[in-house]
């Protein structure tokens, strides 16, 4: 009786034994994956990585694109902008550099300023034409 509780003892220590020197090794072999979902490089094409981007962007403090002057059209409905005011911000869609310009439609979602709908599909292209370069650009840098 007394052999089988100290051979099952013993195999209890050779087994925690094990265990420890495992986790141990298994400590210094962990491997972490970079995050390769970047809201830079986001295409639209993944809804995670947007939500993600937009969950990130709402608690982060607001970004501003040189554009203040536009909070006075706060809560304004997207088909009630003047000719003058969509042209004010058609002037500052495009002074931006194209891959600005989704960060500054966030910007604007999370100011509560409605884009003027005559400008929308504008702004959709825009966005598209910068997801496509930087996607082109992600693909030559995997050859090289």
């Amino acid at each position: 009786m007394w052999v089988l509780i100290g051979s099952l003892a013993f195999l209890g220590i050779i087994a925690a034994l094990f265990g420890y020197i495992s986790n141990r090794k298994g400590e210094s072999q962990i491997i972490i994956a970079p995050s390769t979902a970047n809201c830079a490089t986001c295409s639209g094409s993944n809804p995670k990585c947007e939500q993600e981007c937009v969950m990130e962007a709402a608690t982060k403090e607001i970004e501003y694109f040189d554009d203040e002057e536009l909070d006075q059209f706060k809560h304004k409905a997207s088909d009630s902008y003047t000719n003058e005011e969509v042209e004010l911000f058609s002037d500052i869609m495009y002074t931006m550099r194209p891959e600005e310009v989704k960060a500054w439609n966030r910007s604007l979602i999370l100011r509560e300023i409605n884009f003027p709908n005559p400008l929308k599909d504008e702004l959709i292209a825009l966005i598209e034409d910068a997801n496509s370069t930087n996607d082109k650009n992600d693909k030559k840098h995997e050859y090289i």
